[in-house]
């Protein structure tokens, strides 16, 4: 009985030696090999793994930079053009310059702009209202309030206006990664450039319905009435689908369609204030005494 107990872990023993030395030989001839600079570059990242440069994360981001060889296709938001600087030294490449950018929301359909028709008493998701209904008001293309772009948002640049009911994005916290854009059911936030001394000029709304309906459900809505389309010299403005929109690219501040606008659906963005003139009183007519 002891005999056979000591041969079978003897058996046992040896299968295990061959087995452990076939796996090192199969393990060591299908080796692949990883470049360093993987590890190199995901070290300068930032971290977040948003997934705003488009990949998984910041790992993914890392093996396709080094895999591409070049910068055309990546770029990280967060980390911005000091990251991207240091990823380019890695690779020994350059790195194309980069318009910092940030969220915009597109709706200025207030609380008191956009009355309440319907009382929502579902789960607390944007995402779940919008595969139920339009919404609780008139406009079936605004913001419905429930926050899963706030909820998205890593950085916690967003949250919602109590007031408004709307959106509200910190510009000193967003990193533009894209998340709260991906989240929105009705699209009413998109990326723009952040402009000079971050001012910018963009249409407050997304609202497709003709000039009479938008207006009814919103009276701040863009009512596609082109006087913006007409007085802008840039050629800066077009009108799609009853809807005004400006590329940020061709826009050149002058505000003129902000005057323009008869619903006020046109916002000038951290513009500064300009005191307001003083009117200087007008001498008083005397008449000449006989």
């Amino acid at each position: 009985m002891t005999n056979i107990i000591i041969w079978t872990i003897a058996i046992l023993a040896a299968l295990g030696l061959v087995l452990s030395v076939v796996l090192f030989l199969v393990a060591k001839k299908f080796k692949v090999e990883e470049d360093p600079r993987i590890d190199e570059v995901e070290a300068v990242m930032p971290g977040a793994n948003c997934g705003g440069c488009g990949f998984a994360g910041c790992r993914a981001f890392a093996e396709s930079a080094v895999k591409a060889g070049n910068l055309d296709n990546n770029y990280c938001p967060v980390g911005g053009a000091d990251v991207m600087s240091k990823v380019a030294s890695i690779l020994g490449v350059e790195v194309k310059a980069s318009a910092p950018k940030v969220a915009v929301v597109r709706c200025n359909g207030t609380c008191e702009a956009r009355p309440r028709v319907n009382e929502y008493g579902g789960a607390a998701s944007c995402k779940v209202k919008a595969s139920l209904y339009a919404g609780d008001t008139l406009c079936q293309w605004g913001c419905l309030g429930c926050g899963d772009c706030v909820s998205a948002c890593k950085f916690g640049a967003l949250s919602m206006g109590p007031a408004t009911g709307l959106p509200v994005v910190d510009e000193s916290k967003c990193t533009a990664c894209g998340a709260c854009v991906k989240s929105c059911p009705k699209g009413i936030i998109e990326l723009r450039n952040k402009g000079p001394r971050s001012m910018r000029v963009v249409v407050e709304c997304v609202n497709k319905d003709k000039g009479v309906l938008a207006r009814k459900a919103c009276s701040n809505a863009c009512i596609g009435c082109t006087k913006c389309q007409k007085v802008c010299a840039h050629d800066a403005i077009t009108i799609e689908s009853n809807l005004a929109y400006i590329d940020f690219t061709k826009c050149k501040l002058c505000k003129k369609c902000v005057a323009e606008c008869p619903t006020g659906a046109i916002h000038a963005i951290n513009f500064p204030v300009l005191p307001a003139k003083k009117v200087e009183d007008k001498p008083k007519e005397t008449g000449n005494e006989q």
